[in-house]
């Protein structure tokens, strides 16, 4: 047992979580690697090789999450590809216009100007960009309840 190793984990586990509203943030890689550092200063002592593929079985998880949310709740809202294709790319602009609102504001407008140009009625191409938004905050509370447990398995095995 390392004091500082353990306390070091704690808070950039906690950065991580935190991080996990922050899109531009890359969180999951974040608490791998302030697991991978805690075992680097105890002598890779204290994590199992099960605590190390339940990590790399939620961060696959997580990646799942974060791709498959925005799609769905797109879909689910009658999203057109076009408005997919809109919601990424103003997921890509919002990173550099009012960061960081713009990461949540931009999708939404992405995917409402990809279901115009697609010729969808005004109201449609509202609700799709609704759904685009639903399905981001959907996959942000999957992602945040990951990356919660991901701390809680480490945190069992250090203390």
């Amino acid at each position: 047992m390392n004091p500082l190793a353990d306390w070091l984990f704690v808070v950039l586990w906690l950065v991580g979580v935190l991080g996990t509203f922050i899109p531009i943030l890359p969180a999951t890689l974040i608490i791998l690697g302030a697991a991978l550092l805690h075992e680097l200063l105890v002598g890779f002592s204290e994590l199992s090789r099960g605590v190390w593929i339940g990590l790399v079985g939620l961060t696959a998880l997580v990646f799942l999450v974060d791709n498959l949310a925005g799609l769905l709740g797109a879909r689910r809202y009658g999203a057109s590809r076009a408005g997919v294709w809109g919601a990424f790319f103003g997921g890509l602009l919002g990173i550099f216009i009012l960061p960081p609102l713009g990461l949540f504001v931009m999708p939404f407008v992405g995917a409402w100007v990809g279901e115009v140009v697609a010729g969808r009625p005004m109201e449609a191409a509202l609700q799709a960009a609704w759904g685009t938004v639903v399905g981001m905050f959907a996959g942000m509370l999957g992602k945040f309840l990951i990356h919660v447990a991901m701390g809680i398995l480490v945190l069992r095995a250090i203390f």
